[in-house]
Order: structure tokens, then sequence, then C-alpha cells
């Protein structure tokens, strides 16, 4: 078990002692606050004088609330803490039945006591049966000495008729007797308790290995999507974010994740600022594939314009230079996106840098490059070849009727789709649903962004958002990296500075989730799904 683990599982024991010493203290010292009551009423001290040993049990486990909550201590510290509160408490609860009339059974009072408190401690205090034994151990002998000595004094020839309770009618002969029916009581009750913590400690222990992958212990879930699930993760040994996506066999099928396996494997070689970071990827032992990437904390560029509106043209113009600049990576290493959109591009504050960009899920990724050791013609296809594949509002033309010939110009249509968004507050193109907005993508022409807004745009932005949505690849920049160029030779490039970055994040971080997204969790209709799409359907409406 790694450092980092113990730290946890120490830490958990510490939380959970200190809510079992709560549960016992409000039992015991409520108890004794009952009795006070009535002993104040009947103006009789004596009951109030019986439930002393319970006031003090309740005071020693008082203290291990009081004591173990809050502030992480060291596991030594619990361990003395735990020992001293469960020996003075339970030794407390057993001492109840020197108080108490032998006629009142109190050798079956006591031992019910401090069966409920082993129980409880078995059921609410993660630990092995060997440590259950052991606490057992520390009641035990508290427990029997005291009913021992509570029937050492019975002398028969108090009560009427002596034989009809103890024949032998001697003092102290029914010590033995009920000691040794304790004794044999009580053994039944420590083998429950060993294997209730047996049992729920291997549970426990179960429970925790299937939230293991490889060195990530996964903590909590962050979002859900159609092919898988997000988690926030730790790592065993390094203490970076990390989110995992687990990609389920029965929602993905075999033959997508064998092939989602190889193109994460390539997308895990991309190492641009503008990218998100892919740390790790394998398969458990039961086929379900997964992989580590970077934990970000930011907002979608959907958010960002849900939240603030259009926005200005210098931070468009700031966003999509670094959002080319990641795809330019990807397309130098034969990788189209095929998903470009905003809920697809974060946007967060890191490190100095109030408006940096991530790129993320690749999920879609075609490989292009066409690798002499790329045996992919033996693998089934991700999309056939009759459908398509992608987010419908931010879709290339060519995208609907040849899916199969796209390349990375695909991309900067979708980039261009998303600063038309960013720009206006509106997507390029809108309709009732998929195959309407389809067919505009196929054929009509978007409206100028500053007839849109109903307000002037800078000619050069203008005309470069419109060339990226050219119907044909040819007539839209020819790569990412002639794209970002156009861009920072525009008027208002450089004129977003990290002053006004920062004073925006300050006066919109409170309206935004600021937290990690996961792409596939997107829940809106037309807007934001990747869908798959077969041509036939969008024929008629050429």
């Amino acid at each position: 078990m790694s450092s980092t683990e113990e730290t946890v599982d120490s830490e958990l024991r510490q939380t959970r002692l200190s809510k079992f010493g709560r549960v016992l203290a409000f039992i015991a010292l409520g108890y004794v606050g009952l009795v006070s009551s009535i002993s104040i009423w009947l103006r009789n001290a004596a009951f109030f004088l019986n439930s002393i040993p319970l006031l003090i049990g309740g005071i020693a486990f008082a203290a291990l609330w009081l004591l173990l909550r809050g502030t992480p201590r060291t596991p030594r510290f619990v361990r003395a803490v735990e020992l001293v509160a469960l020996t003075v408490g339970t030794a407390a609860f057993s001492a109840m039945a020197l108080v108490m009339d032998l006629t009142s059974s109190p050798d079956m009072i006591v031992r019910s006591t401090v069966t409920y408190v082993l129980l409880t401690y078995a059921v609410y205090v993660p630990s092995t049966a060997r440590r259950t034994l052991l606490v057992a151990a520390l009641m035990t002998v508290p427990l029997l000495g005291c009913i021992f000595l509570a029937f050492r004094s019975w002398d028969p020839a108090l009560y009427d008729p002596p034989a009809a309770t103890w024949p032998k009618g001697e003092v102290g002969d029914m010590a033995y007797l009920a000691t040794f029916v304790s004794t044999f009581l009580w053994a039944i009750v420590v083998a429950l308790a060993a294997i209730f913590s047996h049992q729920i400690h291997g549970l426990r222990r179960a429970v925790k290995d299937f939230r293991r992958l490889g060195q990530y212990t996964l903590e909590a879930k962050l979002g859900e999507g159609g092919m898988g699930v997000v988690y926030r993760a730790s790592h065993g040994m390094l203490r970076r974010p990390t989110a995992i996506k687990l990609l389920l066999p029965d929602r993905a099928g075999s033959a997508a994740l064998m092939r989602f396996e190889r193109e994460v494997q390539r997308t895990a070689m991309l190492t641009h600022p503008n990218t998100v970071t892919v740390f790790d990827y394998g398969r458990t032992t039961d086929g379900v594939f997964y992989y580590a990437m970077e934990l970000l904390e930011g907002a979608s560029l959907d958010e960002v314009v849900k939240v603030d509106g259009p926005q200005p043209e210098e931070r468009v113009i700031h966003l999509l230079v670094q959002a080319a600049a990641s795809l330019a990576e990807a397309h130098g290493a034969g990788l189209i996106h095929r998903d470009i959109k905003p809920a697809n591009i974060l946007v967060v504050d890191r490190a100095g840098i109030p408006d940096l960009v991530k790129v993320v899920d690749f999920g879609l990724v075609k490989d292009v490059a066409g690798r002499a050791d790329d045996d992919a013609a033996t693998e089934p296809a991700l999309t056939l070849a009759d459908a398509i594949t992608g987010t419908p509002l931010y879709m290339a033309p060519e995208s609907v009727v040849a899916a199969d010939t796209i390349d990375a110009r695909a991309d900067l249509y979708a980039l261009g789709a998303v600063g038309y968004w960013l720009l206006t507050g509106t997507h390029a193109f809108s309709g009732k649903g998929i195959v309407e907005v389809c067919a505009q993508h196929l054929h009509a022409i978007p409206e100028p962004p500053s007839a849109r807004l109903r307000a002037p745009v800078s000619n050069d932005l203008e005309a470069l958002l419109l060339a990226c949505l050219a119907k044909q690849p040819e007539d839209r920049p020819a790569s990412a990296d002639i794209l970002r160029e156009r861009l920072l030779a525009c008027g208002a490039a450089g004129r977003w500075t990290n002053a006004r970055a920062a004073a925006w994040w300050s006066a919109h971080r409170p309206q935004l989730a600021f937290s990690w997204r996961d792409t596939a969790t997107s829940t809106t209709a037309a807007e934001s799904h990747s869908v798959h799409l077969t041509v036939t359907r969008l024929a008629d409406q050429e």
C-alpha cells in the first residue's frame, strides 16, 4: 500500500471513529439525562447515583468524538485515543453491574450494553476481523470481571424463598454460573462481530480495488455520456489532478473501442500546451478501456457565451489563435479532430494565464497520416462510409456527403463556426432538426456576423470567418497554421490583454460551473450531440 493510500485509510478511520464516539456519547449521555430527570421528579438520588458509570462511559466516548473530529491526526494518536476511550468506556458500562440490584439481572443488562458497543464498532469502524477481536479482548476482562464481582456478593438469604432463585443457598455461589453463562454468550457476540468486520472490510476493499485503475484511484464522478463515465482521480505517487474516462463496451461496442484505443494512443503523442494532455491509457481486467488526462478547471466556450453573451473581437481572435495552434499540431501528426465545437474548447485560468485554451475530446479523431505500421485495415472502422460523424451545428458540408474523404479543412470549417458563435452569440446555421441543419450546411450561405449583430464588425475578421465557412474546402484557409497567421494579422489581434482577461474571470467566475467538462456529457439536442446519421436521409434535401 502506498503512503498516499495509508494516509487516506488513516483519515477515513479517524473520521469513522469520531462518528462512532459521537453516536455512543449521545445515547449514553441522553440516557443519563433521562434518569436524572426521573431522579429529580421522584426526589430519589439513587436513580442518578446508579447512572454514574454510564455518565463516565458517555464522557469517554464524547472525548473520542471531540479529539478525532476535524483536523487529521497522526495514526499513533488515533490509536491511542481509540484504545483509551474503548477501555474506559466499556469498563464504565460494565461497572453498572456493581451498583445495580441483583434482582434486576445486571449481568444481562451490562452484557447487552457492551454487545451493542462491540457490534456498532464492527459495523461502523472499518476494521479487519483481527482488529475487532483485539477490541473485543479489551472489553472482555472488565465485562466478565464486573459480572463475577457483582454476583460474588449475592446472598440468597435476602430473597424469599431462597431456593426459588438458587438451590444451594450459599453466598457467592451464583458468581461462577453467571460468569460462565456470560462467557458463553459473549463468545457468540465476539464471533458475530468478527464475521461482520470481515465481511464489511472485505466489501470495502473490493470496492476500493474496483475504483483503482493501475496507479489511479477513482474519487468522484464528474459526468456520464453515451460511451462512458468520467471520474476525478488521484495518482498513487504523483499528486497532480487527473480525470479518468472509462469507455464501456456495452455502450460503445467492442469494435468502436478497439479503434478508439488506437486513436487515444496517437492522441497521447500530442504535446501542444493548448491540447488536453493524455497521461495514460489502458484496459482493466474486465476489458473496460480507460484513459487518464489532465483535470481542467475552467469553462467551455459554450458556457462563456451563455454567461456573458457575444465576445469582443479581440477576445475571439485570442481564443481562436490558440485553438488553431492546437489543431495545427494534430493536423501535422495526421489527426483530424472531427468534433470541434464550443463545448470541446475549454478556457482555463491557470498559472497567471487567465485565458488559456484547451482543446479536448479527440474521441472522434481520424487518422489520415497513412502510417506504414498502421494495420487499421484489419480493424472495424469507427465510422462507416455511409454515415456522418460530428456535431450538426459545426459540421462541414463534406462531412455530410462524404465523411470518409474529409481532411483537416473540415476542422477549420468547424472552428470558423465556433468563431461565429463567439462573435455573435448565435449559430451560423440553425433549424428544427438535424436534417434541416445539415441541409443548410450544404446549401445555405451564412449571414455575415455584422448583419446578424446589426453592428459593425472588422472587415478582416468577418471575411476570415466567412472564408472558414466556405462550402468548398479549397476556398477555406489551407491549414490551421495559415488560419492562425491570418487571425494574428487582424487589426484587433493583440488587444486582449492578461489584465482584461483577469478582470473578466473575476467578474464572471461565480456564474460559471468552473469544473472539468467531459464533452460526451452534453445533453442539449442538435446543438451539442455528436451523431451518426446516414447520408441517404439527406439525399432528398439536395
